[in-house]
Formats: structure tokens, sequence, C-alpha cells
């Protein structure tokens, strides 16, 4: 399935323009169905599990999409890493449709087993989602990478805002099929999924990330012998020679193709050599960890103090407003990101987020004090994952890339699963006051490390 894209050093740079161009349209394309997908069946899931096996199990249930989509970016970038993009993000879509299939069977049956196996699969439209935003950034101009990354972020707002409104239009839509109450938004999320993978089976061509090693092997000196893809990249920055332009300071040769070794072992040695990667890395996951944790049992707090007929319309509109705090200003934040610096952004993505824990764990049962938390929540989330996302990116190799952001959201998904699991252990047991300040907690350790001097040269970074 990878594009063996073949392009003299003379003209290369004459097509990396369009090939982006073409790239970006299709990606925003495609995270307008994705995030339909996805967010459709996330609206819902934690009130399904919640009929099905408790609301104390409901939590774990919802962290079993975040734990399936850690795990599939294993696999996924592992192909990435061999062959490109394009079969990854296929092989994720294609795996949250089977996900979504199988959680209908269960809402059917009322198998618990089966949904928490549904739940686990149907994180692979997650997985694709956030794969997507990597792959905006793989022909990039080193000074435009925080905006088309976030832009591609940006680009889920337009169906996931909408999605949690639909959920209970599907509900009511598959009734004639003889679906149970809940099951029906699962059916549409698995719909969407399997549009997405043909969309991107049939037209992501050329690879952006085959064409992206094959320009910066083009560019290596021809002394740059050695293992492909294992070099780090310097301390200086930038990993490789940007797209349109030539090798500055810094710059590590780059093989193009990956190295036989490309896994989550490797990806650990890169990131454990490069302060930057770290930071990177620490304010994606953090920052998810903090979002997920409060987010997953919004729609349960709004269930204590409604009546079943009103809750699904609450949830959809409290959800909307937060989704569009995560996505609608993605570009402003990936304009700051490459305007004041990476760091920047990322610290004031934590400020958000606190202020978000406290407001929302203030709320009481007042809805529209709650949607505020959440809107500030979803800002929060944004700045950390484009700061967090671009700076990784740019810290390390093309040969490594895929592996490292692999990792990235392997760590990501580990944590925003601990927190859904234990999210719902916290709201049984201590309510949803005390779920709030505990992840307000958490955000110190990403505050100790990105008030440290980070030695980085990339474009963008503050001096």
């Amino acid at each position: 399935m990878a594009t063996d894209l073949t392009v003299p050093r003379s003209d290369a740079r004459l097509d990396v323009a369009p090939i982006q161009r073409r790239t970006m349209r299709l990606l925003f394309t495609t995270q307008i169905i994705g995030g339909i997908g996805v967010t459709i069946g996330i609206s819902v899931g934690a009130l399904l599990a919640a009929r099905i096996a408790g609301t104390a199990v409901a939590g774990v249930a919802q962290s079993a999409g975040v734990v399936g989509a850690a795990l599939l970016a294993v696999p996924v970038t592992r192909i990435m890493a061999r062959h490109g993009r394009r079969p990854g993000l296929v092989l994720a879509y294609a795996v949250g449709a089977v996900g979504g299939v199988l959680v209908v069977v269960a809402a059917a049956t009322r198998s618990v087993p089966l949904l928490f196996l549904g739940m686990l699969l149907f994180g692979g439209g997650t997985a694709a989602n956030l794969q997507a935003r990597y792959t905006a950034v793989d022909l990039a101009e080193p000074a435009r990478r925080g905006r088309q990354l976030s832009l591609i972020v940006w680009a889920t707002t337009i169906g996931a805002v909408a999605a949690p409104n639909f959920a209970d239009l599907a509900d009511r839509a598959t009734t004639g099929w003889g679906l149970p109450p809940l099951a029906g938004p699962f059916a549409f999320s698995a719909t969407a999924f399997v549009l997405a993978s043909v969309v991107l089976l049939g037209l992501l061509r050329p690879d952006p990330l085959l064409t992206a090693r094959r320009l910066a092997a083009a560019d290596a000196p021809p002394t740059a012998a050695g293992p492909p893809g294992d070099a780090a990249p310097a301390a200086g920055g930038a990993a490789e020679a940007p797209a349109g332009g030539g090798a500055g300071p810094g710059t590590a040769p780059v093989a193009a193709r990956a190295p036989r070794s490309a896994g989550m072992g490797l990806a650990w040695s890169v990131v454990r050599g490069q302060p930057a990667a770290r930071l990177g890395i620490t304010a994606v996951a953090i920052g998810h960890l903090v979002m997920v944790a409060v987010m997953a049992m919004t729609p349960v707090r709004l269930g204590e103090s409604h009546a079943d007929a009103d809750v699904l319309r609450l949830v959809g509109i409290v959800l909307s407003l937060h989704i569009a705090g995560m996505y609608a200003f993605a570009p402003v934040v990936g304009w700051l990101t490459d305007r004041l610096g990476r760091r920047a952004v990322i610290l004031g993505g934590v400020g958000l987020l606190l202020a978000a824990c406290a407001v929302a764990g203030t709320a009481g049962h007042h809805t529209p004090r709650l949607s505020i938390g959440l809107v500030l929540l979803g800002l929060g989330w944004s700045g950390t994952m484009v700061a967090g996302s671009t700076l990784l990116s740019e810290s390390v190799s093309a040969g490594v890339r895929p592996s490292v952001q692999g990792f990235s959201d392997l760590i990501m998904g580990l944590a925003g699963a601990s927190a859904a699991v234990l999210s719902g252990f916290v709201m049984q047991l201590a309510g949803y006051p005390v779920l709030t300040l505990l992840a307000a907690v958490a955000t110190v350790p990403l505050v100790a490390l990105a008030l440290r001097p980070v030695p980085t040269g990339a474009p963008g970074e503050e001096d």
C-alpha cells in the first residue's frame, strides 16, 4: 500500500508544495468524517456502559477506548515507519469500524465483555485522528509547522462539535432497526470510519512521510552513512532539512527509510536523549489525562440532576461546547505556537486546565457554569496538544519520527485511560469536585518540567 515516490533532487522541492496542499485538503476532509465517528460514540459511551455495567464501571468501559487508541498506536506507527502514513491510517479507521459494530452487538445482548472489546477496538478511530495531525507536519515548512498541525486538529471541530447533538437523532433513527437505546450512535460511528478509510486508501498518494524521507535523503551530505534513521537530531533543533530550503545549523543526516529496529524501544532511546522531545510528550500526556478525567464523568454528573428525557440533550450541548474549546481555536493556538514558542503555549494551556478544574469543580448542578468549565478544559487541552505535538515532531529525525510519535500517543493513551478508570471510582466515592481537584494536582509535574530550560533551536522557540 506504500507509494514509492522517486523524485530527482533538482525537481523535488518543486513537487513539495502541491503534495502538501493536496495532503492537507485530504486530511481536513477525513478529520471531519473521523471526528463525527469518534465523538458521536464517545458522547454516549459512558451512559451506555453505566446502564449495562453500572456507574463505577462506566469509567473503565470509557477508558477501554482510550487504551485501544494507545495500544493500536504501536502497530499503526510500526506500519507507518515501514510503509508510510496511508496504510497505517486506513488500518486504524478499519479497526475502529469493527469496534463500533461490536459495541452495537454488546448493547443488544447486554454483554459486558463484548462491550469492553468493542470499546477497545473503537479506539482505532481516535488513533487515526491523532496520527493525522502528525501527517500534516511531514512536508510542512519549519516556520508553519504549528499552524499546519493545528489546522488538522481544528478540522475535527466541524464534525465533532455537531456530533454529540446527532446522538439523540441517531438513537431515534435506529429504533426501527430493532437496536436498543444508545446503540444507534455507534452504528453511525462505524459507518463514518469505513468512509474515512476508503477515502484515504484511494487518495492519499503520494505518501507524505515517504516523500519527506526522500527529500531528507537528497539533502543529506554524501558522507552521512550509517544505519538508516538511527541518528538523532542535534540539540540544535529541526531534525531534517526543511522541504523547500537547505540544511541549516544543527541539522542531522536523515535516511529515506526507517531503521530495522523502528519500534517503542528505539523511540524511548531517542526521547531519552532529547529534552525537547520529553517536554513535548509530557505536555501531550498530562494535558490529555486532565481532560479525560474531567470530561469522562461530566455526562454522569449531568445525569445526577436531570431526568433521562433531558440528559442526552444536555450532554450534547455541554460536550459540543467542550469540543469547540478543544478544536475551534486550534489555528489560533498553532499561530501562537509558531509566534511565541512551544513552551510558552504549553504553560498557557496548563493555566487554562487549572481554571477549568476550578470552575467545573465548584459549579455544583449549575449547568451553564459547568459548560464554561468544560470550554476552558478544551482550550487547555488544545494548548498542550498542539504545542507539545509540534515540539515533539521537530525534535526528532524523519527516520524515527513515526515511532516516536507512536510512543507519544501510547503514553498519552495510557495516561488518559488511567484517568478514565480512576474517574469512575473517584466519582462514586468522593464526587465530582474531588475529581476535578485531583485532576488539577496532576499538572504539577508538567509545570516543573516546562519551567526548566530546554535547549532547542527549533523554529519558533523562544531564545
